[in-house]
């Protein structure tokens, strides 16, 4: 089939792909094997498209082929065609043309299409893998017939549909997109800047600047973007992803950010951006805490997290991946980096810095398959005068929509937000500023319904929210132990007399 492919056929071709594989491979690996199979066939068809487009200018077909012809190089016997026509030891043929296309291109496509087990035929028998290139054949996936944009909607869709279907495993590579649009609106990207995502996941956050300043009618081609993430084959599709977006200034690399982050300056130093957009993994135990202790990129400058929990180590991170004059952050975090004990001195470190902007508390549900509420906070290396030494904290826990068991933000909610945000000011029940003293005073908690009341609070009959509760249990906690303190050197002070 040709012609002008609508979102809505978009979508039932992708989908339909998926349920092929439905029953054979965990939904959590749909992904491996149908992003790298949509990426072949697309730029295997825009290869044809170009062919084609280069036979009518100059009516030869060896001039056609030339590489200045075409935007990726597509060896002979590795377009979709050739794959299309093998009947045995089909993940082979796949895995070797997929192979070949990389060698091709060593500057954009190495490792592009990720680790796949292409050639195990329990997982992937040839009748499987003939009846899901079939269906994908029912399109064209030319770039008439499916503009850059529409085609990376449809691989955005796409991933949401797998973190539906596939549960626990989810958060590792989607983000709920409203919030990740309200997040980019908060840092105001620029054309020609530098953005960089240190846990990309599939690449939406670094996609999301891009639509924003595309949106504004900005020129977007130019900005720089970066990521690293953990996952091979989840990083391999946010590369696959950027490129069906037009994306072709992109750089996503594979490794261990904390162990070692991959975009370095030509000093051996961390390399600093003007815009840090992170979803980083939540408290995750497994990561090098004595090295960290000992980290030659300066992370620790607000000290050494707990085993325990690596939120922290990626706070500090970022914060020293900020370029000084230009840098600005959003970090989506739970709410548990604002007041946790084992934590007080690194927040309080933190606070010091007087890099914190703002502090944006947010309803249920915006974390992927989790009823937890989340926090952004965002990172400024120069605040304007007027805003040095302040935080600006935004209770906006009824800002939040749900339909179809998902939780999102509508359009009235993130101008709400923003508009708290770029006032920067006190607003009754929903957005107060602290000074750092006043926050001193507080044990350098940032528990938000510390400095702003509970919009649900509306009076004293009504039940306080969990974490109004829990921000009012550490207070009093820590009132408890500082006096406990106190009392303990009284007596002991007395015994000496």
């Amino acid at each position: 089939m040709t012609g002008q492919i609508s979102q809505r056929e978009l979508e039932n071709y992708l989908w339909g792909a998926a349920v092929i594989l439905r029953g054979l491979i965990d939904a959590g690996d749909y992904k491996q094997y149908i992003f790298p199979l949509v990426f072949l066939k697309r730029i295997s068809d825009v290869y044809d498209e170009e062919h084609a487009a280069a036979v009518h200018t100059y009516s030869d077909e060896e001039l056609a082929d030339l590489p200045e012809n075409h935007r990726f190089a597509i060896p002979n016997g590795c377009r979709w065609t050739d794959v299309r026509t093998v009947t045995e030891n089909i993940g082979a043929t796949v895995l070797r043309a997929m192979r070949a296309i990389e060698s091709a291109n060593p500057d954009t496509l190495p490792g592009v299409f990720g680790d796949g087990d292409w050639g195990n035929k329990n997982l992937l028998p040839d009748s499987t893998l003939a009846d899901l290139i079939e269906h994908l054949s029912t399109q064209t996936l030319s770039i008439a017939n499916l503009p850059e944009d529409e085609l990376g909607n449809g691989y955005e869709y796409l991933i949401k549909k797998f973190a539906d279907d596939s549960g626990h495993t989810a958060q590792e590579f989607y983000t709920n997109r409203t919030l990740v649009r309200l997040m980019t609106l908060m840092l105001e990207p620029q054309p020609g800047e530098s953005v960089y995502d240190p846990t990309c996941g599939t690449g939406g956050m670094l996609i999301s600047t891009a639509a924003e300043v595309k949106r504004q009618g900005k020129e977007w081609r130019n900005l720089r973007l970066y990521g690293q993430e953990l996952n091979h084959g989840t990083s391999a599709i946010a590369r696959m992803n950027l490129f069906l977006h037009g994306i072709a200034d992109g750089h996503i690399a594979h490794g261990d950010t904390l162990a070692r982050p991959s975009f370095l300056d030509n000093k051996g130093g961390l390399q600093t951006f003007d815009v840090v957009l992170a979803n980083p993994p939540y408290s995750i135990k497994a990561w090098n805490k004595d090295a960290f202790a000992k980290d030659p990129y300066g992370r620790n400058m607000w000290g050494v997290p707990p085993q325990g929990r690596a939120d922290y180590a990626f706070f500090q991170h970022i914060a020293k991946s900020l370029d000084p004059r230009t840098g600005r952050a959003a970090i989506l975090f739970p709410h548990g980096v604002l007041f946790r004990r084992e934590e007080a001195a690194l927040r309080e470190a933190l606070v010091k810095s007087d890099l914190i902007e703002c502090v944006l508390g947010l309803g249920a549900g915006l974390f992927y398959n989790s009823p937890m509420e989340a926090v952004v906070i965002t990172l400024r290396a120069t605040k304007p005068a007027e805003h040095r030494g302040k935080v600006l904290f935004i209770n906006a826990i009824n800002e939040v929509a749900r339909e179809q068991a998902q939780s999102f933000l509508r359009d009235s909610h993130q101008t709400k937000i923003l508009d708290a945000y770029h006032d920067f000011s006190d607003a009754p029940r929903f957005a107060a500023v602290a000074t750092l003293g006043q926050i001193s005073d507080k044990g350098y908690s940032l528990a938000i319904p510390l400095y702003v009341a509970s919009a649900k609070a509306v009076d004293a009959s009504e039940q306080i929210g969990s974490v109004d509760a829990l921000a009012g249990w550490r207070q009093i906690a820590d009132a408890s132990e500082d006096a406990i303190v106190a009392a303990i050197a009284l007596l002991r002070s007395e015994a000496t007399e």
